[in-house]
């Protein structure tokens, strides 16, 4: 194999950098990429004694390029480099579109290492460099490129920044601020050796040396570059308070249990982020890493104030704007408890048509309500009544739960029995002829065509419904009810109808009753038919 290539030591050594007031970014180092160390010049660099700008480049190659590929990039940049006589790659640091970033120039990535990067301002600068094309087609440099430019992207931006960042860092020297550098060449166009000038702490290749680079796509998000370096964090807001049953809102306030998951996002990327923390009521509860976007907390119950605080990578810290959140802990109520009536509708033995009402309240509203019994079926939140069904002579459990936005439920039921009672239970007066069929209540009815003819039922109950048949050729009844006139109900339908609870009556208790049905003798259409009545104890 290959012999290491021996390396002279400097003297003196260069001093140890400062410590930087931001933490060092991840960096893939030489023997990350691959470096071939024997193919550089020996020993170690020139330093200088501290960064004070850093020149953002671009490596003017494809953009089409899978990030896994990008270490043999930096590897052909490394070898172009030695191939025009450099004694290593110019650039100090590499980034690519997913964000990695790479060592460059040998010599640390901490010390200040003089690259080949901005001609007569290398010394006290670095270069970092994006791999790719970020010129324009519009913009006056597309020109200065065989190669269709693109956007760099917003992980290529966060990793530059970073590293600006933490290398001014070491510098005392804040991304926004300006630095001035003496031009170290004399034959640089546009630059007058052994002059000093101002430039921006993070400046463009083109700034320091007559070129295009980084292109002016890239160079037109240097100042979100320098803002996303210099911090703090920004547009750091709650975007939601989930419980156990997901998020819910009563008017603006967020609803929950006594756990809970606050989230919240940012317009600054998070990987410039070293931390976040929920606050509530002015409180820290639980703190995260920079990279995440929402923490779980346990609430007392009652009202809170809830907030995020992020700190930015320069330990600047943001709060977002308070969001209210009730974590309740009670139970939703029935101020109105259920109560079963009969109702209209097709009758059978197994189902007669049954009203459930009932009213359900929560302090700060309903989720959701549900009926569990005799069958189970959703509910809106607001509901008040249930259309369902009893099944005869047989009590029959009518079941509802309420569940409100924090998930707490309660529950309530009302029992009831209804029974069919035949025609043939009623005391007649006229002419009555008995009918036979399937489709009728227990195989047989009874009917009139008879004007004033009567059937009287005397009965004990809370609900009662008068049950008939319907045809084109119907007629029309007189219903009294203890004696008292209640409606007239005609029974004329284009299609012929069985088991028809046509009319119904409810009171507050049990009581005894009487229900008599007049034939009224319609002319055309004078025939009544009857099934008999439905009593709900």
């Amino acid at each position: 194999g290959a012999s290491a290539v021996p390396r002279t030591v400097p003297s003196p050594l260069p001093a140890a950098p400062s410590a930087s007031t931001v933490a060092a970014p991840p960096v893939v180092s030489r023997a990350g990429w691959g470096a071939d160390e024997c193919a550089r010049d020996a020993g170690y660099p020139d330093y200088a004694t501290k960064v004070k700008v850093v020149f953002v480049h671009h490596t003017d190659t494809t953009n089409t390029y899978s990030c896994t590929d990008s270490p043999a990039i930096v590897r052909s940049l490394y070898a172009l480099h030695l191939h025009q006589g450099w004694r290593d790659l110019g650039y100090n640091f590499l980034v690519d579109k997913c964000g990695t970033i790479f060592e460059g120039r040998f010599g640390g990535t901490a010390m200040p290492v003089i690259g080949a990067q901005t001609y007569g301002f290398n010394t006290d600068s670095m270069g970092i460099a994006a791999i790719g094309t970020y010129t324009d087609l519009s913009g006056g440099d597309a020109s200065a490129s065989t190669i269709k430019g693109a956007a760099p992207s917003q992980a290529m931006q966060t990793a530059i920044a970073r590293i600006a960042a933490w290398k001014l860092g070491m510098s005392g020297i804040s991304p926004t601020a300006t630095s001035t550098l003496t031009e170290g060449s004399k034959d640089s166009y546009g630059f007058t050796f052994g002059q000093s000038y101002t430039l921006n702490a993070v400046s463009g290749h083109r700034n320091g040396y007559a070129t295009d680079c980084p292109g002016n796509q890239l160079y037109a998000q240097l100042a979100t570059i320098r803002s996303y370096a210099t911090g703090p964090a920004t547009g750091v807001a709650v975007t939601g308070v989930a419980g156990a049953s997901g998020t819910a809102k009563s008017g603006t306030s967020y609803v929950t249990g006594t756990s809970a998951t606050v989230r919240w996002s940012t317009t600054t990327p998070t990987a410039l982020l070293s931390g976040a923390e929920v606050l509530v009521d002015g409180k820290s509860v639980a703190k995260t890493a920079g990279s995440a976007t929402s923490a779980a907390v346990t609430l007392t119950g009652g009202r809170h104030t809830v907030q995020v605080r992020v700190t930015h990578i320069t330990g600047k810290t943001t709060t977002s704007t308070a969001a209210t959140v009730i974590a309740d802990t009670t139970v939703p109520t029935y101020p109105t408890a259920p109560s079963a009536a009969l109702r209209t509708g097709t009758v059978n033995t197994t189902g007669i048509p049954v009203t459930v009402s009932w009213k359900a309240a929560d302090d700060n509203g309903l989720r959701a309500q549900a009926a569990t019994s005799p069958t189970a079926a959703t509910l809106a939140s607001t509901a008040t009544s249930w259309a369902t069904t009893a099944k005869a002579a047989t009590a029959t459990k009518f079941a509802l739960k309420a569940t409100d936005l924090a998930g707490n439920a309660a529950t309530t039921s009302v029992t009831r029995t209804a029974t069919l009672v035949q025609e043939t239970s009623a005391k007649a007066t006229g002419t009555w002829a008995k009918k036979s069929s399937t489709s009728y209540l227990g195989g047989a009815s009874t009917g009139s065509s008879a004007a004033n003819a009567t059937l009287t039922w005397t009965f004990k109950g809370r609900s009662v419904s008068w049950i008939a048949s319907r045809a084109s050729t119907s007629g029309q009844v007189k219903i009294y009810l203890d004696g008292t006139y209640q409606s007239t109900v005609d029974l004329k339908s284009a299609t012929t109808l069985y088991r028809q609870a046509m009319w119904t009556k409810t009171w507050s208790g049990v009581a005894q009753h009487t229900l008599k049905i007049v034939v009224v003798g319609t002319a055309g259409r004078p025939a009544v038919t009857t099934d008999g009545i439905a009593v709900l104890n």
